[in-house]
């Protein structure tokens, strides 16, 4: 009989240079997900990767002097580079897809040209707001008071020639599906959908892009580059071989069952990838799921914001499969959870250490010190001693299939530790300590217990692989179940386990965590890798000679907003700045910042200018007054950074 086929696919991720654990998060869900399938018997492909084109690639790599691949390499397959977060958090993905491959490149220039030959590909000017780090359009109403909706963050002018997808001519579509079908879960994700892109408007979308070149190239047009967009989500078909020869899967396994993603993108995973998908007339996925976020302090983790937690820290202290269980038993996969390290031990201790840790070792060291390892045959089950804890723990896969097959992973884990907490009750009912004062009388009564107590144990450890893996099978093989006994059929048949069974007595699996002590070192820790991660930094050293305060009065320090910003032919250093300083005439001041500043970037931003200066010539223009920035030497290097103010800070305003 052929094996049931399952597709489940993350997002793939853009290369950061710090993994932090918020990027765990979806990956460990969806291995979980991938385990269960395959302990159930499917036919199972997981996707992961890594979206490695766009404009702030092209950035970030140009800032580090090396190319945008070279950049990209050395994130994804370089020390502690994804690859290595994967292999650390026991991720067991059958596939892993790079955009960069040349496979997909190839695959994603025939697709766009098929969109463009279907009509639904134009070209036109785009003329809007651009997020550089979402990669994401917006129009004006859209923005959040004035920033990226998504991330809160500035966005920018942006005008260019462009291709255009009609997404306008599929906004009926795509309504129907997010309305009348459970296409998207949870449902209060539809009605962001619905009521923040689609009912207002659903506008056309620019999917090509000419101010940069890090893409893949359109190849009919040079000089336009596929949005990134596109590229990203067709990955999903190109990794099981539609349109190359490099993989062979595409009509097994797509549709996709389910992508899980995380909050932000759902809009280009519910609105634009199904879209796309109706206009080359492919198959949908059965669903996409948005989970939550992990939230620290209350907001988002971001390198940006300096609150990320290092997952290789947590794994070193805890454990792997501790640090997986935390994700997954504590927070609803459809929310956002708050993230703690008190959390996090609380959890380890209480779950792990307490109730399985514990329960284990009692049970298989009770049966080592009565029996010496092997229990003899055992008398029946008492229906009113044993009753209880039998049926709890012979109807836990189905109660349990329930749960993951709605991605309550959380609910999924609290009905195995419903069997778990039941069974540590168990043994203070029976008091194994008691009866094992007279053997002669109570021996095959206390087999009995010890057998019952073992059972409960295989049958919670099979239901656990999914989620800790490597722990699950330490419990499986110090409870004696053979591998069949470890089977998803054998988790439902409650007496599958020998009767004569013997034991191997193992290492704590979860020693209880000194709670203080812990928290003192993931401190100590977390200031070591901030500190570590600094530059080399030199500032310059502060004078000695005091200024009196009058003199210091004469400087006039205003806030001033760049009109313009274009660099001084000739010179390598200078940018020539147009600035409205509040009188109402332009002013103009030249500053040696070319090399650390892009002049498209300054436009819009309000400065700090000292304006009572003498004017001079500077390359035959003339500077009336001079900007303000910080100086550094980083690795041997002088630095400038401009003091850039909070824009609701009007031109003119005198700084005290």
């Amino acid at each position: 009989m052929e094996k049931k086929r399952f597709y489940i696919t993350t997002p793939i991720y853009y290369p950061s240079d710090k993994l932090h654990i918020g990027h765990t998060y979806c990956t460990v869900a969806t291995d979980a997900m991938a385990r269960y399938k395959r302990l159930a018997g499917y036919d199972v492909m997981f996707l992961t990767g890594t979206d490695e084109h766009g404009q702030k690639i092209e950035d970030k790599a140009r800032e580090a002097g090396i190319s945008p691949q070279q950049f990209v390499d050395n994130i994804v397959r370089g020390d502690r580079g994804i690859l290595d977060l994967w292999k650390l958090m026991n991720i067991s993905n059958d596939r892993f897809i790079r955009t960069t491959d040349d496979y997909h490149v190839s695959a994603i220039q025939k697709i766009f040209k098929k969109l463009h030959d279907n009509g639904d590909i134009y070209k036109g000017t785009y003329k809007g707001k651009y997020c550089k780090p979402c990669e994401s359009f917006w129009t004006e109403s859209q923005l959040v008071d004035g920033k990226c909706p998504d991330c809160g963050r500035e966005v920018q002018d942006a005008e260019e020639e462009a291709y255009f997808f009609r997404l306008s001519k599929y906004a009926d579509r795509i309504q129907h599906l997010l309305e009348d079908t459970d296409f998207l879960e949870p449902r209060s994700r539809v009605n962001e959908m619905v009521n923040n892109f689609i009912k207002p408007g659903l506008e056309d979308l620019c999917v090509s892009r000419t101010s940069f070149t890090w893409g893949i190239p359109v190849d009919f047009d040079p000089g336009h580059v596929v949005y990134v967009w596109v590229d990203a989500l067709f990955n999903y078909t190109t990794a099981l071989g539609f349109l190359n020869e490099k993989y062979d899967d595409y009509e097994k396994f797509w549709p996709a069952d389910v992508h899980f993603v995380g909050k932000e993108i759902v809009r280009f995973h519910s609105i634009i990838w199904p879209a796309m998908l109706m206009s080359m007339e492919m198959p949908l996925p059965k669903k996409v799921f948005g989970h939550g976020w992990l939230l620290l302090d209350g907001g988002k983790m971001s390198k940006s914001k300096g609150n990320v937690v290092d997952p290789y820290i947590l794994a070193e202290m805890f454990g792997v499969d501790a640090l997986r269980f935390f994700l997954l038993r504590t927070f609803p996969f459809g929310s956002d959870g708050s993230f703690s390290n008190e959390a996090l031990i609380q959890t380890i201790n209480v779950d792990l250490a307490n109730d399985l840790g514990n329960l284990l070792s009692r049970t298989v060291s009770m049966v080592g010190k009565y029996f010496g390892g092997q229990l003899p045959e055992h008398q029946a089950e008492d229906p009113e001693r044993d009753g209880e804890l039998v049926a709890l723990a012979s109807s836990l896969r189905d109660r349990y299939e329930e749960q993951m097959e709605r991605f309550a992973f959380q609910n999924a884990l609290a009905e195995i530790f419903k069997v778990i907490g039941r069974a540590n009750k168990y043994i203070d009912e029976n008091a194994p300590w008691v009866l094992a004062k007279d053997m002669e009388a109570n021996g095959p009564r206390l087999a009995r217990v010890m057998y019952n107590l073992l059972e409960a144990l295989r049958i919670s450890a099979i239901l656990l692989t999914p989620f800790i893996p490597a722990s699950a099978n330490q419990v499986l093989r110090q409870t004696g179940a053979d591998g069949s006994c470890s089977t998803w059929d054998s988790a439902a048949a409650w007496g599958t386990l020998p009767k004569t069974v013997t034991v191997q007595r193992g290492a704590n699996l979860f020693p209880r965590i000194d709670a203080e002590k812990a928290l003192k070192e993931l401190e100590e820790a977390s200031q070591a890798a901030k500190k570590a991660a600094l530059p080399d930094l030199e500032t310059e050293p502060q004078l000695t000679e005091k200024v009196d305060f009058d003199t210091f009065c004469k400087s006039d320090f205003r806030a001033v907003k760049v009109k313009d910003c274009q660099p001084v032919k000739k010179s390598e250093k200078l940018l020539k700045f147009t600035l409205d300083d509040g009188t109402g005439t332009d002013r103009q001041i030249l500053s040696g910042i070319a090399k650390w500043y892009k002049p498209e970037d300054l436009i819009g931003k309000t400065l700090m200018a000292i304006v009572n200066l003498p004017p001079r010539k500077m390359m035959g223009q003339e500077s009336n007054g001079m900007l303000i920035s910080a100086v550094h030497t980083e690795k041997g290097e002088e630095c400038l950074n401009l003091l850039i103010l909070d824009d609701k800070i009007p031109a003119g305003a005198k700084m005290c």
